[in-house]
């Protein structure tokens, strides 16, 4: 089975959060810029459309008589699931707090940047200072990204193992009890067409809620 994914962008919002600053920092002075022309009379806004209708939800499709193969969707599971949601506040918690770190480290480097350039009166010898604790920080800050992607990186790994590891007996336990010979992963399986009936997905949704509640799961 397919490890579920969450939180896919943490790694770029970490490695977005330790360059912005280096790299407004780094940027020139702003010029002076031309008043803007005067403002234009704007067009008449055509006349606003009435909003699209929303679609009238299906009622579920029962599950086939003696059907004996059935498909779920992990991706669901993983985010509409009680479980699943609480390892993706976890895993958002841990790269809120990391990426926090990674910005005072920014400011840091920012104030020694724009300090480096703003003074015309440093020695040689206090310039050179104050270049080397420049390069410290974007050094220590491109070690402390690093390590931050790895301990998110970390957190999801394990959390997925712990989902599955939680999961695997209910989707067990749901295909014995429907007699089936075999159970697809939607994503994973290639499917082109099948029954909506054979998607057994909301029924695991219900049975893990139920089971990783500390409740005994309903029987179907």
């Amino acid at each position: 089975m397919r490890a579920f994914t969450v939180a896919a962008a943490l790694g770029f919002a970490l490695v977005a959060a330790s360059t912005s600053a280096q790299e407004r920092a780094q940027q020139p002075p702003a010029q002076q810029q031309p008043p803007p022309p005067p403002a234009q009379k704007p067009a008449t806004p055509p006349p606003a459309q009435p909003p699209p209708t929303a679609p009238v939800p299906q009622p579920p499709r029962p599950f086939p008589e003696g059907a004996k193969v059935a498909y779920i969707n992990i991706q669901r599971i993983a985010q509409e699931s009680d479980e699943g949601k609480a390892s993706t506040a976890k895993v958002k918690a841990l790269n809120d707090k990391k990426v926090a770190e990674l910005g005072e480290r920014n400011k840091q480097l920012q104030a020694a940047q724009q300090k480096l350039q703003a003074s015309s009166v440093l020695s040689d010898e206090a310039k050179d200072r104050a270049q080397k604790e420049i390069d410290r920080l974007q050094v220590e800050i491109q070690r402390a990204t690093q390590d931050a992607q790895a301990e998110v990186q970390d957190l999801q790994q394990e959390l997925q193992n712990e989902f599955q590891r939680k999961l695997m007996p209910i989707i067990q336990q749901m295909a014995t009890e429907k007699g089936l010979y075999m159970l697809f992963s939607q994503a994973d399986a290639g499917i082109v067409w099948a029954d909506l009936g054979l998607d057994i997905t909301s029924d695991v949704i219900k049975r893990f809620n139920a089971a990783t509640a500390g409740t005994a799961p309903k029987q179907q």
